[in-house]
């Protein structure tokens, strides 16, 4: 919480299989930082149990988790249910990628109220204000971290003035992304590399354009550069999020992760104790040649502009 009373927040956006778990992870071990994995599917997974794993972090299910629990009797009482199928209504209808542009020129313009004439847009984002209102008030947060990973949510909240809000943009190479994707990881599904990589493009490309509306709240940061020496990279995030600590892992990239409360989120959020971050090139040797043709091809149009190489 800020001193003017306003939760503060950093949305981590881009797209899956680039690090924001373990990297939300980390942060969560620094006193008064909490991790809440994707918070976005805390209505589908967590209340409505129809998504793809319904326990929390510390391994309760979502809604009888102790924290989750209080959120939910402060922000969706007295029909959690119902609250939760508004609210999905509203995140497929107003709140995916494909709707970045929308809210971003709403946020510009600073309306109050989207300009597609839908109120229900505005009663979402005081939901979710009042989720990161409601976990400040529980865990004593001075910093809320939240992977959701949706650039149209962090566009849409640039326009409110009762958050203050901080933008992670996360980046790692498509072939290493789409390589992770070709496999199953417990409880959630494999995808293709054209769709994988589909996604990838879109994500990243939306998320590039928050960042240059609210340069001064953003911060891209590739998976590649934290594996390498996540030390540096985490110092970086810290000072996006105005937060003095040192990095919460050694100079070897070693650390020792403790419980969290994340919602959904890769499978690696439920793995506690010692660790070590470093980087993961193994795709390099094992994504066949035309798979990573295809993801090349795909991505090629923004590829340089990350700085990946278009040959591996």
């Amino acid at each position: 919480m800020t001193a003017t009373g306003r939760p503060r927040v950093l949305y981590v956006t881009g797209w899956c299989r680039s690090g924001s778990t373990v990297l939300g992870n980390l942060l969560g071990e620094l006193a008064g930082v909490v991790h809440v994995g994707e918070l976005h599917y805390l209505w589908r997974n967590g209340v409505l149990r129809q998504g793809t794993n319904t326990s929390c972090g510390c391994g309760e299910q979502v809604a009888d988790c102790p924290l989750w629990s209080k959120v939910l009797a402060a922000v969706a009482a007295p029909d959690p249910g119902r609250v939760a199928r508004r609210m999905l209504h509203v995140q497929r209808g107003y709140l995916r990628t494909r709707h970045t542009g929308a809210r971003l020129r709403e946020s510009a313009a600073h309306r109050t109220a989207p300009a597609d004439g839908a109120p229900a847009v505005t009663a979402a984002l005081d939901r979710m204000v009042g989720c990161y209102r409601a976990i400040t008030a529980q865990t004593g947060a001075r910093l809320v971290v939240d992977g959701s990973k949706f650039p149209a949510e962090a566009a849409a909240l640039l326009r409110r003035d009762d958050v203050d809000l901080r933008i992670l943009h996360l980046v790692r190479d498509p072939r290493a992304s789409a390589h992770s994707w070709r496999r199953r990881k417990a409880y959630i599904p494999a995808m293709g590399v054209t769709r994988s990589t589909c996604y990838w493009t879109a994500a990243n490309v939306a998320s590039d354009r928050i960042g240059r509306a609210a340069p001064d709240r953003y911060l891209r940061l590739r998976y590649e550069d934290f594996t390498r020496d996540p030390r540096t990279a985490l110092a970086r995030v810290l000072e996006l999020a105005g937060l003095p600590d040192p990095p919460p892992v050694t100079a070897d990239g070693e650390a020792v992760l403790g419980v969290n409360h994340t919602v959904t989120g890769n499978p690696d959020r439920l793995t506690h104790g010692p660790v070590r971050i470093r980087p993961d090139d193994g795709w390099k040797t094992r994504l066949p040649a035309g798979a990573g043709l295809l993801a090349t091809l795909i991505a090629s149009p923004v590829l340089g502009r990350y700085g990946y190489s278009y040959r591996r």
